[in-house]
């Protein structure tokens, strides 16, 4: 995606030769010595023509050719664990880098806690204050204010399962007089657009997610590291559906870290067709439930998560 992403934004992009280890036995792993070679001399190459100042990796595989041979030619290192639990390219750098900016509490466990600052995860600004925006978001979506709305969320691409069980779920929605506003994903929306009508609006993708956030009573989504950033600072209640299919199950490990605090609700996607309809009902028709969920996540928003990542790298500078 950034290979599309980043030029777009008006930034040149080089790419690596790499990929991760897969976890079972498999002919791509074959391929992997010579990837990170190709990937380590592509990497002294960009440092030597860019002659970086600091360099920056945000635990993809990508980054540990680059950090790795910055951090051997004495370059200050930053790295980014974005997650509860630690990812392998992240654990293999914590070596030699010489700051980890995490999100969680208790990464001791898995880095040098000389090295750890905890800031959270960069969220987009347009989220720091949505409340004053419900009236326009409501225009905007074209809601019926007496009605409550659901904001359902499976990632750009998407996410099979939650589209599934939101589909296998509409009579209950319809029943239950709610409106929805259910982003499916570029993936699926030929599968499911037919499913758009007055109370169920289907789209690929949400441009005014602060709207969407705005507007939402309950929000069911995708548990990865920047929706849970996210969803910490909108302060809704939050059903959470994570992915099995992420390396280290990080997913349910993100998602559980908030619901041990009482701060959002957990269903595993193998089990959720049984109980998505129960758990919501119950969430739906328990006001005090709702505030307790909403209370609690905002206690973990870390609103100045980017400003402080900032501040680390200029430290790195001096």
């Amino acid at each position: 995606m950034e290979m599309e992403k980043v030029p777009q934004a008006g930034y040149k992009i080089e790419g690596l030769w790499i990929s991760g280890l897969q976890r079972s036995l498999s002919f791509k792993n074959l391929m992997f010595p010579l990837k990170l070679v190709s990937s380590l001399l592509k990497s002294r190459s960009i440092i030597k023509k860019f002659k970086p100042d600091v360099a920056i990796g945000t635990g993809g595989y990508a980054s540990a050719p680059l950090l790795k041979v910055a951090s051997g030619k004495n370059i200050p290192c930053l790295i980014q664990e974005q997650n509860g639990h630690a990812g392998v390219t992240n654990k293999w750098l914590s070596k030699t880098v010489n700051t980890i900016c995490v999100a969680y509490d208790g990464m001791g466990k898995f880095f040098p806690e000389s090295k750890l600052v905890l800031t959270g995860n960069p969220v987009r600004q347009d989220l720091l204050d949505i409340s004053a925006n419900r009236n326009e978001g409501q225009q905007h979506f074209k809601l019926d204010a007496t009605k409550k709305t659901i904001l359902i969320l499976g990632g750009s691409l998407g996410a099979r399962k939650i589209n599934e069980l939101v589909a296998a779920a509409l009579p209950f929605f319809k029943k239950q007089n709610v409106q929805l506003i259910w982003q499916c994903g570029k993936l699926y929306e030929e599968q499911y657009k037919q499913h758009s009508q007055d109370q169920v609006q289907v789209s690929a993708f949400i441009n005014r997610m602060d709207l969407a956030y705005a507007v939402a009573d309950i929000i069911i989504s995708r548990s990865g590291a920047i929706s849970v950033s996210e969803l910490c600072l909108v302060g809704k209640p939050v059903i959470f559906i994570p992915s099995p299919n992420v390396a280290e199950d990080h997913q349910t490990k993100n998602a559980l870290s908030l619901s041990s605090k009482g701060a959002a609700i957990v269903l595993n996607e193998v089990g959720a067709s049984n109980n998505f309809e129960s758990e919501l009902t119950l969430l739906l028709n328990d006001e005090q439930k709702q505030q307790q969920l909403s209370v609690n996540i905002k206690k973990l928003a870390k609103p100045n998560a980017t400003n402080e990542i900032v501040e680390e790298v200029i430290k790195l500078l001096q």
